[in-house]
This record gives C-alpha cells, structure tokens and sequence, in this order.
C-alpha cells in the first residue's frame, strides 16, 4: 500500500513543502530512503524502527521505500522521522490516512517514541502557513516557539502514541495557546550599567550616537582604559526590539539551534562576542549544513570584536560585503544560503602592540615599524565600513574616585528610544528601520545640506583624503546626531561632529 505524508523541511532560513510517499510491497525485507537524503535522515530507519515498535505497533517486515520530495533539495535533518512512522503506519493500514486531517508533521523520534525537539520549527511553521497550511503536529517541547503565531491549529505532543490517537480520534487534545508578544516583553537588567563607568564622556557620546542610528563604531586606546566595559553597557540602552524583529531573530537562532526551548521566542536584541580565535565559518556561516554564523546570530544587534587586529585578516575581510549589504550569502557545493546580518558592529583595538601609543598618561615603547605593522592588520576597505572612531584614552585617578555618579544607561536608553521612534516615523514606508541602512535615494532625501554643510564636508573630504563612501557614513551619522537634537536638517555643526568621528584612523595610519 501506498502513503502520502506532508511535512516542511528549511533550506537555510527558508522552509518548503516536503511530501513523503512511503511505499510496502513483498519482497526481500529491506527498508530504503530515497530523495538526495544525509545521514541524519537516513539514520532514521533505526529511530522509526524501535519508536514504532516500542509504542506498541507492528513494524512491517516487507521490502519497504520511503520518497522525500523534491529529491533535487539535500535532507539532513531528523524532523522527518515522526512523518516517516506515520507514513509506515498508514501503509501497513495501522492509521487511518491523513488525507480529511490535513495535518502538516514535524518531529525526531527517540527510540521509545518520545517526541524530541528540533530546531527551525518557527520558520517552517511561518512557511506553511504562507502556503496555506493551517495545521500541525509538532514535539511538545516545541509548544513555546510556536505559540507565537496566530492563526494556526498546532498540537505539540509528547510521542508517538498521542500523535496516533490524535489521528484516530481515540483521544482530544487542546491546541498549543496564542501567546502575544507584549505579554513575554520585559526589561531584562544586562548587569552592565554605564552608571559605573567613569569618565569617558567623549567615549559615550559616541556610542549612543551609534546605537541611536545602528551605526558601526571602531574603539580605539590603550588596554585598561575601558573598551571592553563600555561594549557591555551597550545592551542595556539597545532600544526594544519590535515583534517583527524578534521573528526575524527567533528564525535565525531557532535554525541554528540555540533558541531558549522554555522562552520560545527572542525578546532581548543580540550581543554577540565571539573570541579572536574564531574561524570564518564561525563568523559568516557555513559548513556542512550551512549554519548561520555569528554575523547572523547578532542580526538586530551587536557584533562585538575585542582585539579586533587579533583577528585572522580573512576574517576580517570575510565581514566587508555583509556590513554593507545587511546580508550574507553562503555559497557551498550543494547549496546557497542567505542570512541576514543587519547588525551593529562594536569593535575595539589597542593602537599598538604595547598598546600605549598616542596616550596621554602611559608611554610607547614600539617603534615606528612595530605600529605601523600592528596599525596595517586592519585594512582601508573594512575601517571605511565603520561609521565613528572613537579615542579611549585612560582616566586620572581623581575621576575614578570623585564620587560622582554617571548617568544610568536607564536615561540614555530614553533617548535612543526616542531617536528610534524618529527614524521609524521617518522610514514607515522604507525597506529600513535606522539611519545606517539609508540608501543613495534615502541620502539624497534625508540628507540634504545647506551651503555652509556643503563647504565644510568638501574641506574635510580634500583634507582627509575621503572615499565616497567615507562621505555617505559621515552624512548617516551627521542626520543621526540631528535626530538627538529633534533637529529636521542637518546643520554644519552634525557634520563637523561627524567628520571628527572619521579622523581616528587618519591619525593613526599616518605613523
């Protein structure tokens, strides 16, 4: 007899119907699955075999073929195994067929027939619901993650016997509940608060003016000055991420398998800190199965590099295409795969390899060579991609001791908040939600300049020798520091604050 199962199966971030024909006929016995499957998929024979039999039912001991269609899209995953066992089931007539249910089914099959987890159940739920699919069959401990989409029918079981009984009828069970998402969102502490950091204004200044646009911003200053702190206090004034942008970021970390199976969802925007060891793959993404890597993990937040000349240049080079497109694209034998990677990139760098040159209170002790070498690790290319330069230079130990408070990260949040709320007014019918992902054609309409604003980036353009893209980061960051000022245009004084934020690497390549 012949079955016909459908289930979903991703193709990177994207999910797509997959149809899965299980054929018994007499025979040798012998248990084949065909349509360019991996090994995971074909280690399900063994998980379905001991799952059916532990659960009570009979396994067929026939020549038995099992089809995943389409067959030119590579299967490597085990979500297929609870479609498969219903598949056999329905074959050797011990199911009633799916066909009146129209059910769509997700699952791993432990070998006593538990349900287990498995990752990318948002966006292939999200896939099928596009393709007008409306119910579904999912592992229990999956229930979180999908209960944040309306309008669908899912039951998230526990094993394989409830999963037959549903079918059967034998026994009613309550779909999974619709949870909103303002009802998860709430302000978590980050235990960062740049209350304690001291001094450092300057530094500060320009890191809400990066968050306040989503620009990139390179740190700069000798070890201990207070880089690595700074980056941690950035969480705490990230504005909230809206529902759109936690779907967007669920789907990539449930792909990739490290999504919170009790949250469900992702309500905290990403601060990624991957070590200078990490490889290219682990970055951009890639490898057999073409993970998203940590470019993508961060999309709607933070990408933080510390050390950033510790880096592989590769590496590094590898982030230059991403930061400019906000996507990433893994090209493998078998596949292509895009990601998104609309991030905010903090970085941070000593300027030399004692790290104590151009510092005011501790002396270099590299030569010329030495810095210029260290200086060189960072080509022109990337450091043009990243918006503000910013000098951390040490603080005198009257400010750490002057017993003044700093501002808490509380207010400054308010205040980017409040830019954001500008910037989404602003682009509510642009394909952007900040200032730093402004086209030509945003720029020619957001970004217009007065004569006096004209001269002085002309000024700073000859004088700095500048790239054209150079220009258009001075001018995003120009309309963001307009923005904090509620200020429509921007005047001489955002780009001079702007252009003051490009010189870093200037001073320093001129070593």
């Amino acid at each position: 007899m012949l079955s016909k199962v459908t289930s979903y199966g991703l193709d990177g971030l994207i999910g797509y119907e997959a149809v899965l024909e299980t054929d018994i006929n007499a025979g040798l016995p012998s248990f084949d699955i065909v349509g360019l499957v991996g090994q995971s998929v074909k280690e399900a024979k063994e998980r379905v075999r001991s799952a059916i039999k532990n659960s009570g039912y009979d396994f067929p001991i026939k020549k038995i073929t099992v089809n995943i269609a389409p067959a030119d899209i590579r299967k490597d995953t085990p979500c297929f195994d609870l479609p498969i066992a219903v598949g056999l089931l329905i074959a050797s007539e011990q199911l009633a067929s799916l066909t009146e249910h129209g059910y769509i089914l997700i699952g791993e099959l432990s070998l006593d027939g538990t349900l287990r987890h498995v990752s990318g159940v948002m966006p292939m739920l999200i896939a099928a619901y596009q393709s007008g699919f409306k119910r579904f069959i999912i592992p229990y401990e999956n229930r979180h993650e999908a209960s944040f989409i309306e309008g669908l029918e899912i039951y998230a079981l526990k094993n394989l016997e409830e999963v037959i009984r549903l079918i059967n009828g034998d026994k009613e069970y309550a779909p999974v509940k619709f949870c909103s998402y303002t009802s998860v969102l709430a302000e978590t502490g980050t235990g960062h608060d740049f209350a304690e950091v001291k001094g450092q204004s300057k530094a500060k200044r320009a890191i809400e003016i990066a968050v306040a646009g989503g620009h990139n911003i390179l740190m700069i200053g000798p070890p201990g000055a207070g880089k690595t702190m700074i980056a941690k206090c950035i969480p705490g004034i990230m504005p909230s991420m809206t529902f759109a942008e936690a779907i967007e970021v669920t789907k990539i970390h449930s792909v990739a398998g490290i999504l919170n199976s009790d949250d469900g969802i992702v309500t905290a925007r990403p601060f990624r800190s991957p070590h200078h060891t990490a490889t290219t793959v682990a970055l951009v993404g890639g490898g057999i199965k073409s993970k998203p890597g940590e470019i993508s993990l961060a999309h709607n937040g933070v990408l933080f590099l510390d050390e950033m000349p510790e880096y592989a240049r590769y590496t590094l080079e590898t982030l230059r295409q991403p930061l400019e497109d906000k996507t990433v694209t893994v090209s493998r034998a078998m596949r292509t795969v895009e990601y998104p990677a609309d991030i905010m990139m903090v970085a941070s760098m000593n300027p030399c390899p004692c790290g104590n040159f151009g510092s005011k209170t501790q002396k270099c002790s590299c030569g010329p060579i030495a810095i210029h070498r260290y200086l060189n690790k960072l080509s022109g290319p990337l450091l043009d991609r990243i918006d503000l330069h910013v000098e951390v230079d040490g603080i005198a130990f009257e400010e750490m001791y002057d017993g003044k408070r700093a501002e808490a990260s509380a207010s400054i949040k308010a205040r980017v908040e409040r830019v954001r709320e500008i910037q989404r007014e602003r682009f509510r019918y642009e394909p952007m939600y900040t200032n730093s992902s402004m086209g030509n054609s945003q720029l020619d309409k957001y970004c217009k300049l007065d004569e006096g604003s004209t001269r002085l980036l002309e000024a700073a353009f000859k004088k700095l020798n500048l790239t054209a893209r150079a220009v258009t980061r001075i001018l995003k960051v120009a309309r963001t520091i307009a923005d904090m000022e509620g200020i429509a245009n921007i005047k001489s004084e955002h780009v001079a604050e702007a252009v003051q934020y490009r010189s870093l690497d200037r001073k320093y390549r001129l070593v």
